[in-house]
C-alpha cells in the first residue's frame, strides 16, 4: 500500500490480518486530545521553533557559504547505473559497460553523507503515558525536532515507522517540503498505530533502516527503555559505519517516582506497591557495546 502527500511518496508494508475475533480500537473511540492524537500541524510548527528569529539557511552550498566542507567521494559502492549526460566519465565501470554494451558508472557513498534517518517506534508499549502526552507522541516530537535541524542545514532526511499496522518508510531527500512529508508520515502512522496496536519485532524495521541510511549517515531511533533489547544483533549491524543514536523516551513516572504506597489491581486481586525510578546505566552500557549512542529524553 502506498500513500502520496504533496509530491512525496511513502511506502507502507501491511502487517498480516489480525486473528479472527481480535478487536481493533477505532480512532473515533479515542479522545481527540493533544498528547494522545498526534497531528502533522504540531510537527510542522517545530520548524519555526528550531529556526528561531532571524535564522536562515544558505541559498547554496558553495565553499564559503556553508561552514563545513562539501562531502567527498568515498570508497563504498552505492550502485552501478547507466551513464547520463553530466556524469563524471572517470567513474565509468569497464565491466558493466562491456557486459551491457552501454556506458555505466559506479556511484559511491559519500565519505560524510549528511543523511539523517528517523525511526519511530509506535509499537504497543509506546502507546502509553502518565503525563501530558503518550510516550509515542513525545518520541515523534523529538524525531521531528532532529529532522528539522537536519533539513535546515541542508541535509537529507528519511523516515521509518514500525507499529502493529506494519512498516512505513519515506526515502531520503532534502528540503522543507520533504521534511513536511516526513511529519505527515509520522502523524498518519501514529493514528494507524492507535487503531491497530501490536508489538512486532524491531529487527525487520532495522533491516529496512540499513537500506535507507548510507554509510556515514546518521540514524536516530526513538523507543522505550528496553524496547531495543530484542534486536541487539540488528542494532550492532546498523551501527557499523553509521552514527546510531538510541533515544530512550522516558515517561514522567520514570523520572520522578510518586511518593507513598500505591494500590495495583487487575480487577480480581490487588497489591500495594512502591515505585522507584529505573536505573538505565546497564542499558546505556550495553548500547555503547553495540556501537550505539544512548540518549535519555526527559519529558
Amino acid at each position: 500500500m502506498a500513500g502520496r502527500q504533496r509530491g512525496a511518496q511513502w511506502t507502507i508494508a501491511r502487517r498480516r490480518h489480525p486473528a479472527r475475533g481480535a478487536a481493533l480500537v477505532t480512532l473515533a473511540a479515542l479522545p481527540d486530545a493533544p498528547g494522545i492524537r498526534l497531528t502533522a500541524e504540531e510537527l510542522l510548527a517545530l520548524r519555526d521553533e528550531i529556526r528561531g528569529p532571524g535564522r536562515h539557511r544558505p541559498a547554496t552550498r558553495r565553499p564559503g557559504v556553508a561552514p563545513a566542507r562539501l562531502e567527498g567521494s568515498g570508497m563504498d559502492l552505492r550502485e552501478i547505473r547507466a551513464y547520463v549526460a553530466g556524469d563524471d566519465p572517470r567513474r565509468l565501470d569497464p565491466a558493466a559497460t562491456a557486459r551491457t554494451g552501454q556506458p555505466h558508472i559506479r556511484s559511491l557513498h559519500e565519505d560524510r553523507d549528511d543523511t539523517t534517518l528517523l525511526i519511530a517506534d509506535f509499537r504497543a508499549p509506546m502507546l502509553w503515558g502518565t503525563g501530558t502526552a503518550l510516550r509515542s507522541v513525545r518520541a515523534a516530537r523529538h524525531l521531528a525536532r532532529m529532522g528539522w535541524q537536519a533539513a535546515l542545514r541542508g541535509g537529507s532526511v528519511a523516515g521509518l515507522t514500525v507499529s502493529g499496522a506494519g512498516l512505513a518508510e519515506l526515502a531520503p531527500a532534502t528540503g522543507d517540503a520533504h521534511m513536511a512529508s516526513v511529519s505527515r508520515l509520522l502523524a498518519h502512522q501514529h493514528d494507524r498505530a492507535l487503531a491497530e496496536p501490536g508489538t512486532p519485532s524491531l529487527t525487520e524495521a532495522l533491516a529496512h533502516a540499513a537500506r535507507l541510511a548510507p554509510a556515514g549517515g546518521r540514524i536516530l531511533l526513538a523507543t522505550a527503555p528496553g524496547g531495543w533489547q530484542s534486536a541487539e544483533a540488528a542494532l550492532s549491524r546498523l551501527a557499523r559505519r553509521r552514527k546510531l543514536t538510541v533515544a530512550l523516551i522516558l515517561d514522567e513516572i520514570e523520572c520522578v517516582a510518586p511518593s507513598g504506597v500505591l494500590a495495583v489491581s487487575d480487577g480480581r486481586a490487588s497489591r500495594l506497591a512502591r515505585l522507584s525510578v529505573p536505573d538505565l546505566s546497564d542499558d546505556s552500557d550495553r548500547l555503547r557495546v553495540l556501537g550505539a549512542i544512548p540518549a535519555e529524553v526527559q519529558p
